[in-house]
């Protein structure tokens, strides 16, 4: 159990097959960060946010043993309502929340006490491995797609 909570907190962390968030956001620029790639459904804000908001959700679920959970709606509630940015800042802070929930998680997985396989009481089925492995599936795809929307915008280096 000890290397299954190691290897679930590698992954929550960036494990070592994709681009990590750390190189996948830095250095964009403001000026193209609300941009919209031809032939792409997504700005690199709207990504970067969806993937916020939806972590947020995810650890916040998974951490609902007061029972403050409360499901958002879809798909309204995991996407920005505007393509850019609100302000020149709301890229880095966006960037500290994901950091941030990342490392609820990894308190989360890493507690000794937690059954990674209970099923949640307040779910239908859901249990800690599971959410820890569905932010990880997430997080890696949408990651992925800010890469490719960074290229079409001539902004990445492999």
């Amino acid at each position: 159990m000890d290397e299954l909570r190691k290897e679930l907190v590698f992954q929550l962390k960036g494990g070592h097959a994709h681009a990590p968030l750390e190189k996948v956001v830095e250095r964009m620029p403001f000026e193209k960060q609300g941009v919209v790639p031809q032939g792409m459904p997504y700005s690199a804000w709207q990504l970067l946010e969806h993937l916020r908001l939806a972590l947020e959700d995810m650890v916040e679920f998974s951490d609902n043993a007061d029972g403050h959970y409360r499901e958002k709606a879809f798909p309204e509630g995991y996407w920005p309502t505007s393509a850019e940015p609100p302000s020149k800042g709301a890229w880095a802070e966006s960037v500290k929340k994901i950091e941030y929930e990342i490392e609820k998680m990894v308190k989360l997985v890493s507690d000794k006490k937690a059954d990674l396989f209970k099923p949640f009481a307040w779910g239908d089925g859901q249990t800690l491995c599971r959410e820890a492995m569905q932010i990880v599936d997430h997080n890696a795809y949408h990651l992925g797609e800010l890469v490719a929307v960074r290229r079409a915008l001539g902004e990445w280096e492999s």
